[in-house]
């Protein structure tokens, strides 16, 4: 029996994702407003510095769909455990690195580690809930990536500021195992039987089920698209804000990161939005919206640069949670290779155009980093209509 909307196991199984969520992208993104710290620290460019975080997301990115294929074998709810157990120790290793070589080896075996939980935790959802119950469960999930992703980020700068980042890290890695526990003791066992491991024939007739569909080849694309142009601007405004006129330092820094709470707002939303309207009238305004949050950062007043993240990130996570829950139903049968697909992108551009987005500022400051990152904005907005103007598949209400 699946899991219905409003239910304890709903509430209980939301909660530990959420916790799964936020923990694992704590993890990712905690280094992100150690950019600067690290170039100075290490003698790095700012493109250079961010293969801390481009590291982490491009061996999370290759790692799911091995993930995402192999997961049948085990229970879902004990890899997804021991996910989070492992992320913790890793975390805990990086302030142990001496050297900005051994720094990068722990975060790219970061990568592999977190995969276990947004590969299989869609899956999860899209098994064990009712189809009415998937769109708010999802955004939910979202929504604790989105306040993992922040509360990482602002736990982390306000703490290198005040002590170090060794020991900033340090604290979310015990927090990040502590999260652990609590999951364990609220998420429901799996109820759905799981499926036997796909033998290669099957998977790569799985693949180009996939890739033949008119729809889902082109969210691949909107999720690489955007997130790579989402991880660019979050990379780099730090560089911004320590220059005149602003002068902030790290811990002022991190507090832009709170506009990361608009993005688990817009999760939600939009998510139960998308069920009432439809996905495809929703998903291509929100790219609009996102290119013009982009278009405010611009301004010079450090409320407007706030005001623009803020806009930008809000309509980023709607469109993720809208695009998510789309490719998990649209798949159908190859759900778990849809869903890697999809994350595949998502990671392999916060890698690509995250650290791309550096030369923006290295050749143009920030109006070349805004620039760049409205490329890809702008061709993921193309795409986007394509899907508007794309039939609907019926029977997963498109």
């Amino acid at each position: 029996m699946k899991i219905e909307r409003g239910t304890a196991d709903y509430w209980r199984a939301s909660a530990a994702l959420f916790l799964a969520a936020f923990s694992v992208f704590a993890a990712v993104y905690s280094v992100q407003p150690l950019l600067p710290i690290f170039a100075i620290e290490f003698g790095l460019d700012a493109a250079g510095s961010s293969v801390a975080l481009s590291a982490t997301t491009a061996t999370l990115a290759l790692s799911l769909v091995l993930v995402g294929w192999l997961g049948n074998r085990f229970n879902r709810k004990s890899l997804m455990l021991s996910t989070m157990l492992a992320t913790a120790a890793l975390v805990l290793a990086v302030p142990a690195s001496g050297d900005w070589t051994s720094l990068v080896v722990v975060r790219a075996l970061l990568g592999i580690a977190v995969c276990g939980v947004p590969a299989i935790a869609m899956v999860y959802l899209a098994e064990e809930m009712s189809n009415a119950a998937l769109g708010l469960g999802m955004g939910l999930f979202v929504g604790g990536s989105a306040l993992g992703g922040m509360s990482g980020r602002l736990m982390v700068g306000y703490l290198a500021e005040m002590v170090s980042w060794r020991a900033a890290l340090t604290a979310l890695g015990v927090l990040i195992l502590i999260n652990a526990l609590v999951f364990l003791l609220l998420l429901p066992p799996p109820k759905t039987p799981r499926a036997r491991t796909l033998t290669l024939p099957e998977l790569g007739a799985n693949m180009r089920a996939v890739l033949s569909d008119k729809a889902l080849p082109l969210l691949v694309l909107c999720a690489f698209l955007m997130m790579g142009g989402f991880v660019a601007i979050y990379n780099y405004v730090g560089f911004r804000l320590l220059t005149p006129p602003y002068n902030l330092d790290h811990g002022q820094i991190s507090l832009v990161f709170v506009v990361y709470l608009v993005g688990t707002l817009g999760s939600a939303w939009m998510g139960a939005l998308a069920g009432r309207l439809g996905r495809r009238k929703v998903f291509w305004p929100l790219i609009v919206v996102m290119l013009a949050g982009l278009a405010i950062t611009l301004l010079p007043p450090l409320w407007a640069i706030v005001l623009g993240m803020a806009v930008m990130t809000f309509a980023f996570f709607g469109a993720h949670s809208i695009a998510s829950a789309w490719v998990a139903r649209r798949s159908q049968n190859a759900r778990a290779q849809g869903s890697a697909l999809y994350l595949l992108a998502y990671y392999g551009g916060s890698s690509v155009i995250g650290t791309l987005g550096g030369y923006g500022w290295s050749i143009g400051g920030w109006p070349g980093v805004v620039g760049f990152t409205a490329i890809a904005f702008g061709a993921a907005l193309l795409l986007a209509w394509r899907l508007y103007l794309l039939p609907p598949l019926i029977i997963t209400a498109d």
